[in-house]
C-alpha cells in the first residue's frame, strides 16, 4: 500500500493552534487592559473600593483570557475534530457491514494517513467479500456439476457389477467384456476425482509453486518428442517450429508440463483428423510464448475464450462425455500463479492456443 509523506504533522498544527490561541488571547488581554486600569485609576482615593475593583479586574481579564484562547483554539481545530468524527462514523458503517465506504483525503497529515489506511482496509475487505461469495457460489456449482460427472461413470459400474453378481452373463468372452467396461469405467472416475483435487487444490489460496530456471526450448522438444507417436496414430502431422534460441524461464516443471500436455490431448480430441498441427515457441520482447494450432470440424462459440471456464465443454465433448470441463481451467489457474496468460483464437477453422511466460534476464 502506497503511503504520503507528511508536509504538516498533526501535532506541529494542534501546536501552531495553541500558539495562534495564546497570541489571539493576549492581545484581547492587552485591548481590555486599558479600560479596566483606567477605572482602577479613578478609585485611587477609596482603598477599600480599589481592592475590590482590582480582584474584580483581574478575575475578568483573566477570565477573558481563557475564554479568548478557548474559543479561538475551538474554531481552529474545529475542521479537524469534524473530520475526525467523519472518520470515527465511516469506520462504524464499515463495521455494520457496509464494506466498500471510502472517505474524502483532506490534508496530508496523519489523519489523511488514516483515512486512506481506512480505504484501503475497506476496499480489500469488499474485495475479499466479493471474491468469497464467488467462491460459494462457484463452490455450488463445483458440487453440481462433479456430481454429475461422477455419477455416469459410477451408475454404469454400479450396473455392470449388478450384473455379474446377478450372473447375468452368457459366456466368458461377454464376461471379459463386463470387467473391461468397469475398469474402464473406473479408470474414468478416478480421473475426474484427480482433476477435481487438482483444482481444488490449486484454487487454494496458500497453493506454492516449486519454482526452478529452465530451459523452456529443450523441455518443449522432449514432451513434443513424447507425444510424436501419438500425434501420428491419430493421424496428425506435426509441424515443429520451436525455436533453437536459448530461453529460460522460472517455472514449477511439473504444473507446466501439466500446461502443455493438456493442450496436446485436447488437441488430440478434437482436431480434424487427418490434418496438420502447428507448435511454435519463441521470445517476444520479455515473454516466451507457445503457440499450438490445429484444425478443427466445428467452429467454436463466439467467446472462445469461455473454454477456460470450469465445467465448460462443448456439443462434442458433453456427446461423448470425454472431457471433465477441468482440464482448461487447471490450465488458466496454473498460468495465473505464474504471472502468465493462456487464450484462444479461431480463424478460418483453425484454432489457436496461446500461452505466456515471462522470460527470465540471465
Amino acid at each position: 500500500m502506497r503511503t504520503i509523506k507528511f508536509r504538516n504533522k498533526l501535532s506541529f498544527q494542534i501546536l501552531m493552534m495553541i500558539v495562534i490561541s495564546l497570541f489571539g488571547a493576549i492581545f484581547m488581554m492587552s485591548i481590555i487592559s486599558r479600560p479596566l486600569f483606567e477605572l482602577i485609576n479613578m478609585s485611587m482615593n477609596n482603598k477599600d473600593l480599589i481592592v475590590v475593583q482590582a480582584s474584580v479586574a483581574f478575575i475578568g481579564w483573566f477570565s477573558t483570557a481563557i475564554v479568548t484562547f478557548v474559543l479561538i483554539f475551538i474554531m481552529l481545530i474545529r475542521k479537524k475534530i469534524m473530520y475526525l468524527k467523519l472518520i470515527s462514523d465511516t469506520v462504524q458503517h464499515i463495521a455494520s457491514g457496509e464494506l466498500g465506504q471510502t472517505i474524502e483525503i483532506k490534508g496530508k497529515d496523519e489523519l489523511s494517513q488514516l483515512a486512506m489506511n481506512i480505504n484501503y482496509m475497506s476496499q480489500e475487505l469488499e474485495q475479499k467479500f466479493i471474491h468469497e461469495r464467488l467462491m460459494e457460489k462457484e463452490k455450488n456449482e463445483l458440487i453440481t456439476n462433479i456430481s454429475h460427472d461422477l455419477r455416469t461413470p459410477l451408475t454404469s459400474i454400479i450396473g455392470y457389477l449388478k450384473l455379474l453378481k446377478d450372473g447375468q452373463y452368457k459366456h466368458k468372452e461377454q464376461l471379459q467384456e463386463y470387467f473391461e467396461t468397469i475398469y474402464s469405467k473406473s479408470l474414468r472416475l478416478k480421473h475426474l476425482i484427480d482433476e477435481l483435487f487438482e483444482f481444488s487444490r490449486l484454487s487454494s489460496p496458500d497453493v506454492k509453486l516449486n519454482l526452478s530456471n529452465v530451459d523452456m526450448v529443450s523441455l518443449l522438444q522432449q514432451i513434443v518428442g513424447e507425444y510424436i507417436p501419438i500425434f501420428e496414430e491419430e493421424q496428425l502431422t506435426v509441424q515443429n517450429l520451436i525455436t533453437e534460441e536459448d530461453i529460460h524461464v522460472v517455472i514449477d516443471i511439473e504444473k507446466m508440463v501439466r500446461v502443455y500436455e493438456n493442450l496436446f490431448i485436447n488437441a488430440i480430441k478434437y482436431s480434424q483428423k487427418p490434418s496438420e498441427l502447428l507448435i511454435s515457441f519463441e521470445a517476444e520482447e520479455n515473454s516466451a510464448v507457445l503457440k499450438l494450432s490445429n484444425q478443427v470440424e466445428v467452429p467454436p462459440l463466439d467467446n472462445i475464450n469461455k473454454m477456460f471456464e470450469r465445467f465448460f465443454r462443448g456439443d462434442k465433448a458433453r456427446m461423448d462425455a470425454q472431457g471433465s470441463g477441468l482440464g482448461l481451467s487447471i490450465s488458466k489457474r496454473i498460468m495465473e500463479l505464474h504471472q502468465g496468460d493462456i487464450y484462444a483464437d479461431y480463424k478460418n477453422g483453425w484454432i489457436t492456443f496461446t500461452v505466456v511466460l515471462p522470460v527470465t534476464n540471465n
